[in-house]
């Protein structure tokens, strides 16, 4: 007899929520179903119901409730657990209140923001007993899967440095600086928005935690001075359909493409949220530019930057150990800089990974091949969460609630030590029960 499908019930519903009621209505429908949809717009819900039903074939009836509704979605749908992919501040208003009604909980990533939210966060689940899940997708890819394994063999030892430099690109970097996270508030900045993953990648590959976080950030790039000292002058508050940015590179518009319009230039009426901020206008409270020294339980230590301007999107990762070193190198965009975008293809996409031992020829280890979002981890996340994922996990790769906190415990650090000037233990920001 086959078990009953576990019903999902999803809050906030931008972009991110879309992998998730997509998997849901599609792959797997046999054992998983959506519950009901909750956000702060109701414009925005009603254009994800036509999604479901115009593209995916999605044939039954999914309820809405606006945000001040949400303890009524999850007793009027009996759902037993909740997607939590709302503005990353939002994340553990909806996170607690979900475990102190009986259900599980499933978030996006970061968990939340800061110190007292993650406590608040870690408090519940000690006292609920429930299950909390964050959705890091990078674990599941084959070349980072490939990197755990290497490590884990010994082929360079016990690894005792790591220098990770991430690059986003000038068409995704851009876009941090145009939504809401550009309020510190709202994202924790890149720092924990974005390099949560970075961060709970490093702690997973080396399975150990951050001991000590030394952080200098800047907004360098972005914003209205910078752009000015350049000469370089934007005279618009947003993008879509404004005559002083129709050279600008950096520019979107709304109009001209169908979901964005559909989820916030359509919606925009009820809330106000622009989603086509001017990225070289005042506002912005997050850095573009950043550079952290970690150093961890295990001993290793990690020099890691972060830049939100380049001319190719990826990454590079080194690990030097007492037998050897493994050399990482994913480049996710080409070449995306300006007028280039649709020309530049010289340094090519791919991922490649070289060991090097000591007293021997180095070698290059070819990774299984990647399919769908996230270098190929989207996919067995996905399998993993909605239960039809391998039975064993050798590697680890689903998160829990301590690695959610973990990952973003060093981000926090690292922004306090932006403010202070001074070295932070991340392990005295909160109170692990």
């Amino acid at each position: 007899m086959p078990k009953p499908r576990k019903r999902y019930a999803l809050v906030g519903l931008g972009s991110r929520a879309s992998m998730f009621w997509k998997a849901i209505a599609g792959d797997f429908r046999e054992t998983a179903e959506i519950a009901g949809f909750c956000d702060t717009n109701r414009t925005r819900m009603e254009y994800t119901l036509k999604r479901l039903h115009e593209e995916h074939g999605f044939s039954g009836e999914v309820p809405i409730f606006p945000a001040e509704d949400f303890d009524k979605m999850i007793q009027k749908t009996c759902a037993d657990a909740v997607i939590v992919t709302s503005i990353d501040r939002t994340h553990h208003r909806y996170i607690i209140r979900a475990m102190e009604l009986g259900c599980d909980v499933i978030t996006e990533k970061p968990m939340t923001v800061d110190a007292s939210k993650c406590q608040a966060i870690l408090d519940t689940v000690r006292k609920t007993g429930r299950s909390l899940r964050v959705t890091f997708n990078y674990r599941y890819s084959p070349v980072r899967s490939k990197v755990k394994e290497l490590i884990r063999s010994g082929v360079i030892g016990e690894v005792r440095q790591v220098h990770f430099e991430w690059l986003l690109d000038t068409k995704h970097g851009a876009d941090y600086f145009r939504r809401w996270h550009r309020d510190k508030r709202n994202s924790g900045g890149l720092m924990v928005h974005k390099a949560t993953h970075h961060f709970d990648l490093v702690n997973w590959w080396l399975d150990t935690t951050p001991e000590l976080v030394f952080g200098l950030g800047s907004l360098s790039f972005y914003g209205r001075e910078n752009a000015e000292a350049r000469g370089v002058k934007v005279p618009c508050f947003r993008t879509t359909g404004a005559e002083g940015a129709k050279d600008d590179p950096f520019a979107l518009d709304l109009s001209a493409k169908k979901h964005l319009k559909g989820y916030y230039l359509d919606a925009e009426h009820e809330d106000g949220y622009l989603r086509d901020r001017n990225v070289f206008d005042d506002g912005i409270s997050i850095e573009d530019t950043m550079n952290v020294l970690v150093r961890y339980a295990n001993g290793a230590q990690m020099s890691y930057t972060l830049a939100a301007y380049c001319p190719w999107e990826g990454y590079r990762v080194m690990f030097n150990g007492t037998k050897g070193r493994i050399e990482l190198q994913d480049v996710e965009g080409s070449y995306v800089s300006g007028a280039a975008a649709t020309t530049g293809e010289s340094l090519g996409k791919g991922n490649r990974i070289i060991v090097c031992p000591h007293f021997a020829e180095p070698y290059v280890v070819e990774p299984p091949p990647a399919v769908g979002g996230h270098g190929g981890g989207d996919s067995p996340l996905l399998a993993s969460i909605f239960g039809q994922g391998p039975a064993d996990d050798p590697l680890g790769h689903a998160a829990g609630h301590e690695d959610g906190a973990w990952s973003i415990l060093t981000g926090i650090a690292a922004n306090e030590s932006f403010a202070t000037g001074r070295p932070v233990r991340p392990d005295a920001l909160v109170q692990f029960p």
